[in-house]
């Protein structure tokens, strides 16, 4: 039985970018969101070995420690030429400084390596799996995926990570030059474009209602 989302939830990142992307998402369902920074949780060494179970260790965490529901998000760049990575470690490649321009000029570096040069080489896509924990340990799981390429040199200032060097299928900016309605903003203001935004559709549809 899938359970719904009420009342204040703490939103288990330290990451600003993926803050504010979710308080856009649950502004519209009236739901009070604290994050763990805010709140002064510390964060979850993540060993899992998948999104999934990643967001899983992030959200329970938050949950237990803040005896409140707690939403988790986690999510990376998948390159098909790089067999997959960076992958889980998306973040990691970053580094201490979160230097997304120097993880970025490493992915291009290793694509150029290979000989990855032409578009249908540098096919990409991001992961978003996402876990709301209770204190109770009942959990809700989606997972959702964006399509893409991979340009260089990276392209926007918008989003953050690796959104510049991402262009999504069927467009021609990079999530990098999108606003955030275009980026992540769910119908009728924006296209829901981004994992983060269709992993968060499937999780309204089973935790949330509309105001």
């Amino acid at each position: 039985m899938h359970r719904r989302i009420t009342g204040q939830i703490v939103i288990a990142t330290h990451n600003p970018g993926k803050l504010a992307e979710m308080r856009e998402l649950l502004a519209p369902y009236g739901i009070e969101a604290v994050s763990a920074g805010e709140l002064g949780l510390g964060e979850p060494d993540e060993t899992g070995k998948t999104f999934q179970a990643n967001a899983r260790i992030k959200a329970v965490a938050a949950a237990q420690a803040a005896k409140l529901p707690a939403f988790a998000d986690d999510s990376g760049l998948v390159v098909d030429a790089l067999d997959g990575a960076p992958g889980i470690y998306s973040a990691r490649w970053a580094g201490p400084s979160k230097d997304f321009g120097a993880a970025m000029a490493r992915i291009e570096r290793l694509l150029q390596e290979r000989g990855a040069t032409a578009p249908d080489q540098r096919k990409a896509h991001f992961v978003s799996a996402l876990c709301v924990a209770w204190p109770d340990d009942h959990v809700e799981e989606v997972e959702a995926r964006a399509d893409g390429t991979l340009v260089w040199p990276p392209r926007g200032s918008a989003g953050f990570g690796y959104d510049p060097a991402f262009l999504p299928d069927g467009h021609t900016r990079t999530f990098g030059e999108m606003t955030s309605i275009e980026k992540h903003g769910l119908p009728p203001l924006g296209l829901g474009l981004s994992h983060r935004a269709r992993a968060f559709v499937k999780l309204a549809e089973i935790c949330l209602e509309p105001r």
